[in-house]
């Protein structure tokens, strides 16, 4: 493990922000982290109980929300699809926010529960039924349904239809269970319940999930002489009502209080957490004195119980009758170690075969196997989830000292130590996110081979696997990114490229557009694959335009075939290959492209994009064997060719009905019909590309035709990127970069950036929507936003009212093209 950022508060005489107590902090699978930290009043000398969230990209552009809490924080937890995060605190009191327009860095209070001056201790969502199993030891198969298999699983509660139920469970202090349940119609139905009969104070609570739909609770009142206990609770709906009902499961006592050498040594339990939210059957216990805490794991496994011989004699048990009876049984317990200060757990729900973990030697040290433990001398232990055998280790500045060293003899600093209050493993277990006692935020790598000597082949095995499955997922992949070295580039994205094309072609339809986000984050870090992240996001435009202007096409009778207006224009665009455009229009039905002349006219600004691109790759063609260049991509590209022919016939046809519509090129005649130029040369340069596995090379007429186009046609400039402001691409070189809340770093020298000086608007140059393809000037006055993943920008509000141009905007309202979430930019950005 190494360091790879710290972002701290800015340094003042006297710092305003204090660490909260108890802290805690959440990691959504968007790669969103939320912590919290009080902020001191000076003047009224009280706190103020704030959450801030950042984007792991721009982690200087922290959203810092006073959360209205009167008393500490004591529980955040983000929803399955991490755009909602949940808050409790120690008065009883749970709040939901959600994103305000979608903006990753503006948040507000949504609805809300309350259980009044009850401590939460416990707080989870309910399960939503969706289930995936990693199968590590199938990363090698070909298909992506053997390798991630969906798991048959029930959501807590159900509405009409089989439809999952939103909501939330928590448990509070005094041992009552609440749960609040969302209704489609907003409303929030709540219920309170005991635990059991017999209430008593819980210290430390868990929630977790059944795959029959029920809900598993473990309990401790904090100390390690008393039992750990466990519940089942049932949710249901009745009349409009929402019912609680709680069943005692097996309890347990930790193997430390049982074990005479170690009866009274560890005399309070400090950490409770089940290994998994969908994994009720093990849990992760910590029992600690002043300096040092020992860690246990158990599970609980169905036993036969044993029938004595005077009832065997009467009554025979036979096979599957024997009864059996539920058992917690300890898997493994570590030695004596440093006092335990945060525990971290791995999300990723990796299917394991036995509980003896005889995997193959290649996944062993796969990362989600390990769960991550923080220490109160600042060191952070990387430890297989269930043998807690030691797998990778990580040094604060407090702690430099030789591995084996032991612990009780280490002398002890004076002073209070830096350490972690709070931990959060990322989705894919390749980072890790602390809080430490002074508020600062660290993110720390964690090597896919778990510090372990693996072969290259083995590592790009370990990412590449991790890239598919946020592939499926649509889980956001940017802590992959941070292993990812300029090396590895061209052959992670070719082996994911394999991968893709294995799936039959439903599944990849599905991914299409996941898949291209993918390469063009990885190719933005190597300066060789740079000029192809603009090709990348070309390619995602096209796909988006090349729909939205299709689905408006509309058949002139009711009663059509099964075959929709735009299938067949690309059935017999592939067919027709004649290089005139008019002799292609005569084979449609140019009543099915009939629109309203302001529509047509709205859509003036993406068809100029077409017939721009167009223009500029023909007119790059004779420059193809130079070196790598932005579109060089699509000269090879038959599927893309065909879609920017599809779309020259439609715009023909659509010119004929609104001139105005049509893309503008400034010619050297007046005389010269543009369009059917273009698609001429268009059409011949597809035809050469159409077959993919029969590429032929552009005969030398069609090369000297194109280099005629820019003493025929103005050729224009593209506007590829904005300026890459992220901080993924500065972590290259494996050196701390340390940053400052509220405050952007600028753009530090590094390989790649100097790359992308031919490919973006420089500050103070004018700016334009990426997206509506509307120029803003140099200073725009318009609030606008960017993508957190590729840095796309778009105006905020629209200033559209046709219908058409509404349809594209509400494409983008919740995420970028690529996928990445929007953050609101200052007026003032440049």
């Amino acid at each position: 493990m190494d360091l790879a950022y710290v972002c701290e508060w800015e340094k003042k005489p006297k710092s305003n922000h204090c660490p909260s107590i108890p802290l805690v902090c959440a990691w959504s699978c968007r790669n969103l982290i939320a912590f919290t930290t009080d902020l001191r009043n000076e003047e009224e000398k009280d706190l103020t109980h704030m959450i801030h969230i950042i984007d792991t990209e721009h982690p200087w552009d922290v959203y810092s929300v006073n959360s209205g809490h009167t008393e500490v924080i004591t529980c955040l937890e983000w929803d399955q699809s991490g755009s909602r995060l949940l808050s409790a605190d120690a008065d009883g009191h749970i709040k939901c926010w959600g994103m305000t327009d979608h903006l990753a860095n503006s948040w507000e209070n949504t609805v809300g529960s309350v259980v009044e001056g009850d401590p939460v201790v416990a707080l989870s969502w309910l399960h939503n039924g969706v289930k995936l199993a990693l199968h590590v030891e199938k990363s090698g198969a070909s298909n992506f349904g053997e390798k991630f298999s969906r798991v048959k699983f029930s959501p807590s509660l159900t509405l009409f239809g089989g439809k999952p139920m939103e909501g939330w469970i928590a448990v509070t202090i005094s041992g009552l269970v609440t749960v609040s349940l969302l209704k489609p119609n907003g409303q929030v139905l709540t219920a309170t319940e005991s635990l059991c009969r017999l209430r008593c104070r819980v210290a430390l609570a868990d929630v977790a999930f059944t795959g029959g739909g029920n809900i598993v609770v473990a309990t401790s009142d904090g100390s390690s002489t008393s039992p750990v206990q466990f519940y089942k609770v049932c949710v249901s709906v009745v009349n409009e009502k929402c019912k609680i009902d709680t069943e005692i499961l097996p309890s347990l006592f930790m193997r430390c209080t049982t074990d005479p050498a170690r009866k009274d040594k560890y005399p309070a339990i400090t950490h409770l957490k089940f290994l998994a939210r969908d994994m009720s059957e093990q849990v992760l216990l910590c029992a600690s004195n002043q300096n040092n805490s020992i860690v246990e794991c158990w599970s609980l496994r169905k036993e036969g119980l044993p029938v004595n011989n005077i009832f065997q004699q009467i009554s025979p048990v036979v096979g599957d009758k024997q009864p059996m009876i539920l058992k917690w049984r300890i898997l493994s317990a570590t030695n004596d170690l440093d006092r335990v200060s945060a525990v971290a757990l791995p999300k990723l729900p990796i299917s394991l075969t036995n509980t003896d973990l005889k995997v193959a030697n290649d996944t062993k040290f796969f990362p989600g196997l390990g769960l991550a433990l923080a220490f109160h001398d600042g060191s952070v232990h990387i430890v297989h989830r269930l043998s807690l055998q030691m797998m990778a280790v990580f040094y604060g500045s407090s702690s430099q000292r030789p591995v084996d060293e032991p612990a009780l003899k280490r002398p002890r600093t004076t002073g209070p130590l830096v350490h972690f209050k709070a931990m959060q493993l990322s989705w894919t277990s390749l980072a890790l996110a602390g809080v430490d006692s002074h508020g600062k935020l660290s993110m720390l790598r964690i090597s896919p081979s778990m510090g372990h000597v693996l072969d290259m082949n083995m590592s790009l095995r370990h990412l590449l696997f991790l890239l598919e499955y946020c592939m499926v997922t649509g889980y956001d992949w940017w802590d992959i990114l941070l292993h990812v070295q300029p090396s590895m580039v061209q052959n992670l994205v070719e082996k994911l490229h394999e991968e893709y094309m294995r799936q039959n072609a439903a599944l990849q339809q599905v991914l299409s557009t996941r898949i291209v986000a993918m390469k063009a984050s990885l190719c933005k870090l190597s300066s060789s694959t740079i000029a192809r992240v603009c090709d990348y996001h070309a390619k995602l435009f096209l796909i988006a335009i090349s729909c939205t202007l299709k689905s408006l096409l509309r058949p002139h009778f009711l009663n059509t075939p099964d075959k929709s207006p735009g299938d067949r224009l690309t059935e017999i665009c592939s067919k027709i290959t004649d290089v005139d455009i008019d002799k292609v229009m005569i084979n449609l039905k140019t009543e099915e492209f009939v629109l309203e002349m302001t529509t047509l006219q709205s859509l003036q600004q993406l068809i100029q994009w077409v017939g721009d691109f167009v223009l500029y790759l023909l007119a790059s063609l004779p420059n193809q064997g130079s070196p790598v260049r932005p579109g060089h991509s699509f000269l090879r590209d038959g599927a893309s060719l065909g879609m920017f022919r599809e779309l020259m016939v439609v715009i023909r046809i659509w010119g004929l009905l609104k001139p105005s519509c049509l893309p503008v090129y400034t010619a050297t005649s007046d005389t010269q019909d543009s369009m059917s130029l273009l698609f001429r040369l268009l059409t011949k340069l597809w035809l050469c590309c159409r077959e993919e596995n029969h590429i032929t090379e552009p005969d030398d007429a069609l090369i000297d035709e194109c280099c005629l186009l820019p003493s025929q046609l103005l050729i224009p400039n593209i506007d590829w990127l904005p300026i890459n402001d992220g901080i993924i691409s500065k972590l290259q070189n494996k050196q701390l970069v340390r940053l400052q809340f509220g405050k952007a770093p600028g753009l530090i020298g590094h390989t790649v950036s100097s790359q992308f000086d031919a490919f973006v608007r420089a500050p103070g140059q004018p700016k334009i929507d990426h997206l509506r393809r509307l120029h803003l000037g140099a200073y725009p006055t318009e609030e606008c936003k960017s993508c957190t993943r590729c840095g796309c920008v778009t105006m905020l509000k629209s200033p559209n009212k046709v219908t058409a141009v509404k349809q594209w905007e509400q494409r983008w309202i919740k995420n970028c093209l690529c996928g990445g979430l929007w953050r609101k930019m200052p007026l003032s950005y440049s």
